[in-house]
């Protein structure tokens, strides 16, 4: 699809009317519309909404809008110019102003609701009205569904103003935060990591808006001041934005027979997701309940293989709820994220987030997600008992099949054909004990080193170590001489292993104390350093420059150790 001789003959699209042509709203067309909703999309005041797939919602526009930066690397997979970004149409339209888009583009996008659970537990007091039918799409508005060189994708401004769903929020995204989630994108699909993806990012030259921050050098846990920031709206681009959460939300309604078309909404949006995201995997011909069936496998599957590579590249999501949990099986939602540094299974970026959203227990939060994703799935089996068992087996599997998967991820990370769990076991104790940095080590150990003085660039200095350091450089050496037996006895060369351990361990990570100057810098007008890091992050695991490793390459500076905003931080946004 994506192939050179494709890109070489589709059409490039320069203008909004080269793109208008691709337009294809599925969403729209196929699914409901709440019937309480306005045709113009004037939707903006918190209200419940009962019933139906989506709202029509014509986004609130930011002022004054200047262009900061796009993905270079998705404009070119879609066939867009570059040039395209700067345009004053393009510009208007991922701005949140659809008001002269051209026909067939639709002067409205849309919003849309779902449950939350937290950790498997449902919850609906998170809603004005504490029923869960005012929890939804808050800021977030598609504004275009489009079919591009044969790949369907959704465009979605994150900050686009109020929804139904705003909960009486501004439906606004600071710059910060806008910074954050385009650069993490980039950087996680740069990555190998499947996620949604980042188109453009425009910033307000002259809207603001209050948020709780974090006064200049505070090492409180939670903001202590307000703070005026600029807005932005960044797009985001997937397959789809449907969530486990959007399931539950038609299940729950389906299960309480809120109104007498609940089972059928559930049944549609199923169907809407199965056709968006696994027609590759599921044929349309099958039965309704092969279909489920299929579908849990497929999403067990993807889910299990993101959250380890989640693990792989050191990557905390922080809030993993079901609303933050993509059907499509990606990475979604870029709220309170980070990438952990000084290794610590318990590494939880979010003030909020608690140890159960924490580095490594990502697996069993995954499995909650997925446990309320069967439980929506179940209610469309309930007269096909052999289907329902079918479906039980496979939710009952999916600890196995995680495991195996974490296993498969730290025999790769190591190096070794096949996972040894007490080599494993001794180095995770080394890593707290020393302590160490996550991506360092294990670039470091992909030059499979034969003393543990290059191992050193990894070690956190200052910090205190749980033995004298003279027993742990023994220890580590130990350790080192044990995993380099180990890769002797492979089949491939040295040289092999190394280049194979490069292509799974990364260089170069998106590490907090490096964004938090770039989008400093961008609220004064200077978008260089967020460009910068878009170039050395798109390109993780290349040696780059002497200068860029110099920059970039580094444990966290002592300055920022336990720096709100830095080390930690908020959701706000």
């Amino acid at each position: 699809m994506n192939n050179r001789k494709t890109e070489e003959a589709s059409p490039v699209v320069a203008t909004l009317d080269d793109l208008a042509p691709l337009a294809n709203y599925s969403l729209m067309d196929r699914l409901n519309a709440d019937p309480d909703a306005k045709a113009d999309g004037a939707d903006h005041a918190p209200r419940q909404v009962f019933t139906g797939h989506y709202v029509p919602v014509k986004p609130t526009p930011i002022a004054d809008p200047e262009y900061i930066t796009h993905s270079k690397a998705l404009f070119r997979e879609l066939g867009f110019a570059d040039s395209l970004a700067q345009s004053d149409d393009f510009m208007r339209m991922f701005s949140g102003d659809l008001s002269q888009v051209p026909a067939p583009l639709r002067r409205a996008g849309w919003a849309c609701g779902y449950a939350l659970s937290i950790y498997g537990t449902e919850y609906d007091q998170q809603c004005p009205f504490r029923t869960g039918n005012g929890y939804g799409d808050g800021r977030a508005i598609s504004v275009l569904e489009a079919v591009i060189r044969g790949q369907r994708w959704e465009m979605q401004l994150k900050g686009g103003g109020r929804t139904p769903y705003c909960r009486g929020a501004d439906g606004r995204a600071v710059l910060r935060s806008s910074v954050r989630e385009f650069l993490a994108q980039e950087h996680m699909h740069a990555l190998g990591v499947p996620t949604s993806r980042s188109l453009s990012l425009y910033v307000s030259t002259i809207e603001q808006v209050q948020r709780p921050w974090y006064t200049e050098g505070s090492h409180s846990m939670d903001p202590d001041t307000m703070v005026s920031e600029p807005v932005a709206i960044s797009t985001r681009v997937a397959p789809s934005f449907l969530r486990v959460g959007q399931l539950e939300l038609f299940a729950r309604r389906a299960r309480k027979q809120a109104h007498p078309h609940a089972l059928q909404e559930l049944v549609m949006i199923v169907l809407h997701l199965i056709e968006r995201e696994y027609a590759d995997v599921i044929d349309n011909a099958q039965s309704l309940a092969e279909k489920v069936v299929l579908l849990a496998d497929a999403f067990r599957d993807r889910l299990t293989s993101l959250v380890a590579n989640w693990i792989r590249v050191g990557y905390c999501q922080g809030n993993f709820n079901s609303d933050n949990c993509a059907a499509g099986g990606f990475t979604l939602d870029y709220g309170p994220f980070g990438f952990c540094e000084q290794f610590d299974p318990q590494y939880q970026p979010w003030t909020g987030g608690g140890q159960h959203f924490s580095f490594l227990n990502q697996p069993a939060a995954a499995e909650r997600n997925y446990h309320m994703f069967w439980t929506a799935l179940r209610p469309l089996l309930a007269a096909d008992e052999a289907a329902l068992q079918q479906l039980d087996d496979i939710r009952s599997g999916f600890a196995t099949v995680m495991q195996a998967k974490l296993e498969a991820m730290w025999a790769a990370k190591l190096g070794l054909e096949h996972f040894n769990k007490e080599l494993l076991n001794e180095l995770g104790g080394l890593m707290v004990q020393t302590p160490v940095d996550y991506t360092i080590l294990f670039r470091e150990l992909s030059n499979l080193p034969d003393d543990i003085s290059s191992l050193k660039k990894s070690f956190y200095k200052g910090a205190v170590y749980q033995a004298d350091p003279e027993t742990m450089d023994q220890r580590w050496s130990a350790w080192l001489a044990k995993w380099n037996t180990l890769i002797d006895s492979q089949s491939g060369s040295r040289e092999e292993i190394a280049q194979q351990m490069k292509q799974v361990n990364p260089k170069y990570s998106l590490r907090e104390w490096l964004v938090a100057p770039a989008y400093q810098q961008a609220a004064e007008g200077d978008y260089a350093l967020v460009r910068e890091l878009q170039e050395v992050m798109t390109q993780p695991y290349d040696e780059q420059s002497q200068e860029v490793e110099d920059k970039y390459y580094r444990l966290k500076p002592s300055e920022f150790r336990e720096l709100g905003g830095v080390s930690h931080y908020s959701c706000s946004s």
